[in-house]
């Protein structure tokens, strides 16, 4: 076979895996790439073929789970989650009033601007509130019954 068939067969999988970003199909251009090297330095069509297998496969087993490993949360690999990974879950102090539409809160030292989780549900400044998921900037809170220290439960409104 000749290298150009290998390049450009590397080639399309290189942008087909652009459409799927599965890091999948780059593994297999990685072979095809290799195989054009083999080509070029006049290896029979068998060896290029050998050559294809064997790189697809080791970039497949070796470098693909590495590669997923680093793109999986923290909290899957047991790492310190950071990020919009470390607020998910933690509290916040109400700043200005929160509702479905607006709000603001304090999370670690830092201002979001905030929405309640649930629209039936709005905070009064002073009010300690779980942060249930962050969408772009925007912290969306829930009434967890936190209460701020020596307040009691009927005095929340």
């Amino acid at each position: 076979m000749d290298a150009v068939f290998w390049v450009v067969l590397g080639v399309v999988l290189a942008v087909a895996e652009i459409f799927t970003t599965t890091l999948f199909l780059i593994m297999f251009a990685v072979g095809a790439f290799a195989a054009a090297g083999a080509a070029a330095l006049g290896a029979p069509p068998a060896v290029q073929a050998v050559v294809f297998a064997v790189v697809s496969a080791l970039t497949v087993a070796v470098a693909r789970p590495a590669i997923r490993r680093h793109g999986s949360p923290a909290s899957d690999s047991g790492g310190q989650a950071f990020g919009v990974e470390a607020i998910e879950g933690s509290t916040a102090l109400v700043l200005e009033r929160v509702d479905a539409e607006h709000g603001l809160v304090k999370i670690d030292g830092e201002l979001w601007s905030a929405r309640s989780y649930d629209a039936t549900q709005s905070f009064v400044p002073g009010r300690r509130v779980r942060v249930i998921k962050v969408q772009g900037a925007t912290a969306l809170v829930w009434d967890d019954d936190i209460s701020t220290p020596g307040e009691l439960p009927e005095a929340r409104g």
